[in-house]
């Protein structure tokens, strides 16, 4: 019987803000995998190399981490007002599962890039020199987010003298609006799910803790450093290397998926991977980087620490930079408490150095919504042509 070649997909491999993934045009994918389900998940797992017991995605494009387990898809926007549309895959390490509960902030950055360069985008649109700005339908939570992106004859400027805390080298600044980032759904309506800026929850573990429970950007839960056993100064290796501690976050991120209505009962937290982050903020304080750069408590507002995927993050997720910027906003939540008041720009301190986001919200008839967050990133192609995967990766 005559082997079967392999399966050999245009793909682009980019790194956007302090991720990174693999970027596909919807139109090379197999016909299987251009629709949601079995087969798309299928490839996009075999892709990254999952799941992999070793937890070292060594047969494929993954990195092991939450930072660097992901595949976008990029399509013509179908959306009226919209360039593209780009829809986010988080690959599970160890399980066979694909998450497209949320957006991932950080590669927002470089979808834009990745639309010019594949001509997806008018190329009337685009100055021949200057700033263009790409309007993308984010579709996997049904919100736009413009991409202003750096070009010169045409083409996107990848150099540059931006420096991002989490990633090495200097780039070209990707400025991002995330235009109105909050859910628009919740018994409370807009951005808080439960009505209220604090809800208490019954954590097995570390017992009633306070916490803001916060739909912008992506779905997370705020809590005081202090009320879990943290400082606020917290590097990777002082949660990771900790399963008591990781189990006790994951128990609040169960109990704050519970209340946010985004689970029916605690098995399904275990389905539901990407979604809702959990982080701890404090006062500002200081401590030593990721990098060995001294962080000073006058350089920021606020400490934050995020995990992802169930580790701390080594920087911050760009979605979870967006909830943080509208939290921090609003009077009331933990986040504008340990910021010492309500912040429309904030630079706080992360486990690799700091960033600055902001945010412009409002209250209206007792609700607050926001209209906006922003941050700026950087992003670039790693490499470019085609990935290879076993021809039955999709079934027979």
């Amino acid at each position: 019987m005559k082997p079967m070649s392999a399966l050999r997909i245009p793909a682009v491999y980019m790194r956007g803000g302090t991720s990174k993934g693999v970027f596909f045009r919807l139109a090379d994918l197999p016909a299987p995998a251009r629709q949601p389900g079995p087969a798309r998940d299928a490839l996009l797992l075999r892709v990254i190399g999952s799941p992999d017991p070793y937890g070292k995605h060594t047969d494929g494009m993954g990195g092991a981490t939450s930072s660097t387990s992901k595949c976008v898809i990029v399509a013509p926007s179908t959306r009226p007002g919209h360039d593209v549309d780009y829809l986010y895959g988080q690959v599970s390490i160890d399980r066979p599962f694909v998450d497209w509960s949320g957006n991932c902030g950080n590669l927002s950055a470089a979808v834009g890039p990745f639309a010019i360069a594949q001509g997806l985008i008018d190329p009337q649109r685009l100055p021949a020199e200057g700033t263009a700005t790409v309007r993308i339908w984010q579709a996997n939570i049904g919100k736009t987010i413009l991409a202003h992106v750096p070009v010169k004859a045409g083409e996107v400027v990848e150099e540059g003298d931006f420096m991002l805390d989490g990633v090495a080298f200097p780039s070209a600044e990707i400025a991002l609006e995330f235009l109105d980032p909050a859910d628009d759904e919740g018994e409370g309506g807009a951005m808080f799910p439960t009505g209220r800026l604090v809800d208490v929850l019954d954590v097995p573990g570390l017992g009633r803790v306070e916490a803001t429970l916060i739909n912008a950007g992506i779905p997370t839960v705020f809590v005081r450093a202090a009320d879990v056993g943290c400082r606020g100064t917290e590097l990777q290796e002082e949660i990771n290397g900790d399963p008591a501690r990781l189990a006790r976050f994951e128990a609040l991120r169960t109990a704050g998926a519970l209340r946010m209505g985004l689970i029916r009962d605690e098995a399904e937290a275990a389905r539901r991977q990407h979604t809702p982050k959990v982080a701890f903020v404090a006062a500002p304080a200081d401590y030593t980087a990721s990098s060995g750069r001294a962080v000073r408590a006058d350089d920021i507002d606020l400490l934050a620490r995020a995990l992802s995927m169930g580790k701390l993050h080594h920087a911050m997720m760009g979605t979870a930079a967006v909830a943080l910027a509208t939290a921090a906003s609003i009077p009331g939540t933990v986040v504008s408490e340990a910021a010492g008041g309500p912040r429309s720009d904030l630079r706080f301190g992360h486990p690799s150095g700091t960033m600055r986001v902001g945010a412009e919200v409002e209250e209206l008839a007792g609700r607050w919504v926001v209209r906006r967050a922003r941050m700026s990133r950087s992003a670039r192609v790693l490499m470019e042509g085609w990935v290879r995967v076993p021809a039955g990766t999709l079934g027979p």
